[in-house]
């Protein structure tokens, strides 16, 4: 399975980031390996490596069949359940793949910088469209981020639409859609929860 990120996707986080208005055109994605995955809300360690380290909390799209070059009509057809994901970021590393214009791998892609929820909830369970939904993350009880995905640039069919033209995707497959503003640094005692559409998906202590 692999693990799909889509980067630059809400425009208030583009701005609280690069302080500007530099939307992309088209989707933005990288990849993680399964490796990368934290589940069961077990407890993130943060490395060793990093002096920086950022949570990003999104919407995670689970793929159901296998899809090639799909058109954004049929996209749809691809997903039927969604959950909540963090996308850990080691923003010092980051900072220094930018300034030097080397790939990103390093700050994104290290052992469980992908919380993801033990459940995903069937999108007939919430009776709604993806596009409307709303999750939240507070961390030690305190919100920081308040998603709505009517907010992204791109929607879940444009980026299931795109990313199959570059890439088969597969069963099982999970699409980080991207992160709305308020993120944030983390550290040892620190305490991640989120929910969707009222529901608790995450719960989970960093160490």
């Amino acid at each position: 399975m692999k693990i799909i990120c889509i980067g630059r996707n809400y425009v208030d986080h583009i701005k609280e980031l690069d302080n500007n208005d530099n939307i992309p055109k088209e989707p933005i994605f990288f990849t993680k390996p399964d490796t990368a995955l934290l589940r069961n809300n077990e407890a993130f360690y943060i490395p060793s490596f990093s002096n920086d380290l950022h949570y990003e909390t999104e919407l995670v799209v689970k793929i159901n069949r296998v899809v090639k070059a799909i058109d954004e009509r049929f996209a749809s057809r691809c997903y039927d359940e969604v959950g909540l994901g963090i996308d850990f970021t080691a923003r010092d590393i980051q900072r220094n793949c930018i300034e030097n214009g080397l790939p990103w791998e390093i700050c994104k892609a290290f052992d469980h910088s992908a919380a993801i929820t033990p459940k995903f909830i069937q999108l007939s369970e919430l009776d709604k469209n993806v596009q409307d939904l709303k999750f939240e993350m507070k961390l030690n009880g305190e919100v920081k981020q308040s998603g709505n995905c009517s907010d992204m640039i791109f929607t879940v069919d444009k980026i299931i639409a795109y990313v199959s033209t570059f890439m088969t995707l597969k069963i099982g497959d999970l699409i980080f859609t991207g992160t709305p503003v308020g993120v944030g640094a983390v550290k040892g005692g620190d305490y991640i929860s989120a929910s969707l559409e009222g529901v608790e998906m995450l719960n989970f202590d960093i160490k």
